[in-house]
């Protein structure tokens, strides 16, 4: 059974996919237009990314992202033309931090198996330190639609492309047709999809042991 999701939002952990910038007050600073601007898109992205988590798309409207960012509507409107717009960028964001988080995993003296369960590691390591971001653009993202699973796409086709590339670069036999990376990516997102639907404290790193196993049949590595 299915441990019920509290709808209260709760707040993204601080330095993982985003890094909670001060709230500015109204009076005057010394920061410049840019940094005030940066500072604003930072906690317009994090309270859209916190409250789609909680409420899915339908929940998150600009009136809802101010409160929470305490950023005023003019200020948001400096940031992003729409509230898609936060919630894209705000995915964007999550997906380069992802490449990051793999990219550090790649160790040249590794194996091809070792690699692959080194990024599997880094993978479910990353989203298990920030849940509400996971669950955010796990779960509840693609109810933005059509341009949703197109970033879905887009973003599973870079992760893929850089663990192929990764193991074309410590092995001498050619790796695994690019096809094959995706979908081993896409099953493992949908693996970690389902833990977060189901709970709000899942043990995404529980799933690496039987992910270890069948990413490695499905590229044909031996262990």
């Amino acid at each position: 059974m299915s441990e019920r999701i509290d709808p209260t939002p709760v707040s993204i952990t601080d330095g993982v996919f985003f890094t909670i910038p001060p709230v500015l007050s109204r009076g005057r600073h010394d920061l410049s237009r840019d940094e005030v601007l940066a500072i604003h898109r930072e906690r317009l992205m994090i309270a859209a990314t916190e409250l789609l988590a909680a409420h899915g798309y339908g929940g998150v409207g600009v009136r809802e992202i101010t409160a929470r960012a305490r950023v005023s509507r003019a200020a948001f409107y400096a940031a992003f033309d729409d509230k898609d717009s936060c919630v894209f960028s705000a995915y964007e964001r999550f997906i380069e931090v992802l490449l990051a988080r793999l990219a550090a995993a790649v160790v040249p003296a590794h194996t091809e198996a070792a690699s692959v369960d080194s990024f599997l590691e880094a993978y479910l390591s990353t989203l298990q330190l920030d849940l509400v971001a996971a669950r955010a653009f796990h779960v509840e993202f693609e109810s933005l639609g059509a341009a949703a699973r197109k970033c879905r796409r887009d973003g599973t086709t870079r992760l893929a492309t850089l663990i192929r590339d990764a193991q074309a670069a410590i092995s001498d036999t050619p790796p695994a047709p690019l096809s094959d990376h995706i979908g081993g990516v896409y099953a493992v997102r949908d693996l970690v999809s389902d833990a977060l639907d189901q709970s709000t404290t899942p043990d995404l790193l529980g799933l690496l042991p039987v992910m270890s196993v069948w990413t490695a049949r499905l590229l044909a590595l031996t262990r």
